[in-house]
Order: C-alpha cells, then structure tokens, then sequence
C-alpha cells in the first residue's frame, strides 16, 4: 500500500514544485504509533524556508482533499531534507562530488557495508570515496546499484 501512496503523492506534488522551481528530494508514508504520516522532502539550489514549504504543504494538501488517495487519516508534513540529505538519485550524487557523504551497500565491499568519507567521483554506475583508515587516505570504488542508502554527512572537528 505505502509504495502506491508516495508513488501517486509524486505525481500530485511534482507540477506545484515544478512551478515554485523547487525539487522532491524524497516521500515517507509510515506509521509511528498510532499516527500515519506522509512527509514530503523538498528543496532548491539556493534551499528551503518555512513558507516555501507552508506554500507546498498547502497546494499539496487541496490537491489530495480532490484525489484522497489515502484510506486513513494522517499528518502531512513537508520540509527541508535537512543537512543529512538523503542521496537517491543519480543526479544527487553527481552534486554531492567533494561533500562527505555516508553509504551503505547491500553486500560487503572490501569486507565493509558502511563507509564515510568524501565523494571524490562519480561516472553514473561507481560512486568513488575517499576514506579515513586509522591515519592512512584510501580510495574505495562503489557500484551505484550496490547502494542500500546515501546520505550526506556532517563532520565536526
């Protein structure tokens, strides 16, 4: 059921983004407790403040009042991805080049699952990484499709 929901949920958002020139980062649909929330992730080069996403919130809430694809009832929320955006599509991880960003694989790569470290490349199928191991810099080549989830990464020094 929840794939159907963000998959109709993109198709509503995406023309009001579109017009506001702004980008769907990401859709939840999940239950917390009692409570089903659907949380749209959006942004823009320049980012995101609370009246972009109160106008957003508002065109998608009429829009899904006249479509009410969704049998119960929930919260909407829609914000900023946050500093720890997450990295879902091709594009995003062509515009995180030189950021450090956090991935983690289905299967073991060099007998890891989890990395960190800075996206020094990436062509479209590897994503190359440069990490941190004990006091040494090594580069680590990872297929895209081998990607369970991305996100950027926050260091503090």
């Amino acid at each position: 059921m929840s794939k159907k929901v963000t998959e109709i949920v993109e198709e509503i958002v995406t023309p009001i983004l579109e017009e506001m020139e702004l980008e769907l980062v990401d859709i939840e649909y999940v239950k917390e407790g009692k409570n089903w929330f659907l949380r749209v992730f959006i942004d823009s080069e320049d980012g995101i403040d609370i009246e972009q996403c109160g106008v957003v919130s508002e065109k998608l809430s009429e829009k899904l009042d006249e479509v009410d694809p969704i049998p119960y009832n929930y919260f909407l929320e829609v914000s900023s991805p946050g500093a720890e955006r997450p990295l879902k599509k091709r594009a995003d991880f062509e515009r995180a080049v030189g950021k450090n960003v956090y991935i983690k694989t289905y299967e073991p790569i060099e007998g890891e699952k989890e990395f960190e470290g800075e996206l020094t490349a990436f062509d479209g199928t590897v994503v190359t990484l440069t990490v941190m191991q004990k006091t040494r810099k090594k580069t680590i080549e990872i297929p895209y499709e081998k990607i369970a989830n991305a996100r950027l990464a926050v260091v503090f020094f």
